[in-house]
């Protein structure tokens, strides 16, 4: 299939995945190298890869006034299954509401923001104090897989 491109910015997610295969794929190709790094950042071809990757990526929370009546929270950590839903879950925990949020992988590194708000106004220097333990307290808790107990 031939894409014509146009300079503007490619919001349509099929076109976007071809992009990102078609780059995989020539790399595979012309660079096997690389391979080992790729498997770090996506599956590639019709299986993923078999081997477990052994990365420590370090966790980053930050909060900033978005606004009179918002603030920004910034989640930079490891991904893995339902993380998306474990971070609403904690925000909303501790009463803080979430108004629109962006999430986003690039590899194993997840980068999540979240337009938050505690009773219509930005957060306190107290209460953004309380969520970044809250959150930092649950991202550094080991797992425990179902199958070791």
């Amino acid at each position: 299939m031939l894409y014509r491109f146009t300079g503007r910015k490619i919001d349509d997610p099929e076109l976007l995945e071809a992009v990102r295969l078609t780059i995989i794929n020539n790399m595979i190709q012309y660079h096997p190298e690389s391979s080992s790094q790729l498997a770090m950042g996506a599956t590639f071809g019709p299986e993923a890869p078999t081997e477990e990757v052994d990365v420590d990526i370090a966790t980053h929370i930050d909060i900033y006034d978005d606004g009179p009546e918002r603030s920004l929270l910034v989640v930079e950590t490891a991904d893995r299954p339902g993380l998306l839903v474990d971070l609403v879950k904690i925000i909303s925990d501790i009463s803080i509401n979430v108004q629109s949020g962006e999430f986003d992988t690039e590899g194993l590194l997840a980068k999540a923001k979240f337009h938050v708000s505690y009773r219509g106004r930005t957060l306190t220097e107290a209460l953004q104090q309380v969520l970044c333990n809250s959150l930092r307290y649950f991202l550094r808790r080991p797992t425990t897989e179902d199958a070791s107990f």
